[in-house]
């Protein structure tokens, strides 16, 4: 396995699989009504549904850097806004997450590894994730989803 594969294996546990660490992203979102996603326990925090969306967002980004080697803000924003808490509305955006999730999964498994040292950008922004090589990047996206499916599994628990 080259080291594309080893990083694609790590998102695709992070998302959908069975990671040691806890519940994948798939399995947290499970279930969850609208309503619930779009509960905020926590008058400054973000809801499970505006992670959602950024999660979205990201992947989409990142998806974008892998193909074009260029460096921007995410098309829909870095945390795009919440629309009304309906079903469907909920659904598009579980669905939507799992498009951005599955393409940027088949374009890292099939990223040149030869290519992983290579960087992105003029000068390191650290908001923008600018100036790092792609296996930076990369794992950077693993560690983003990891971070923030913790977050919505906490806020799961205290979704009513």
């Amino acid at each position: 396995m080259d080291e594309s594969a080893r990083i694609a294996d790590q998102l695709g546990s992070a998302f959908a699989g069975d990671p040691w660490w806890g519940p994948s992203t798939q399995d947290v979102l499970r279930g969850l009504s609208a309503r619930q996603a779009a509960h905020r326990p926590l008058p400054e925090a973000h809801t499970i549904w505006e992670i959602a969306l950024h999660l979205t967002s990201w992947n989409r980004e990142v998806l974008r850097r892998l193909e074009t080697g260029v460096c921007r803000e995410p098309e829909d924003g870095d945390w795009p806004a919440q629309p009304a808490p309906i079903e469907e509305s909920w659904e598009r955006t579980v669905d939507a997450l799992g498009d951005s999730f599955g393409k940027l999964f088949t374009a890292v498994l099939h990223f040149p590894s030869a290519r992983l040292d290579e960087v992105l950008g003029e000068a390191r922004d650290r908001p923008l994730g600018s100036g790092v090589s792609y296996y930076v990047l990369l794992h950077g996206i693993v560690q983003h989803i990891v971070a923030h499916t913790a977050q919505m599994s906490l806020l799961k628990k205290a979704a009513v």
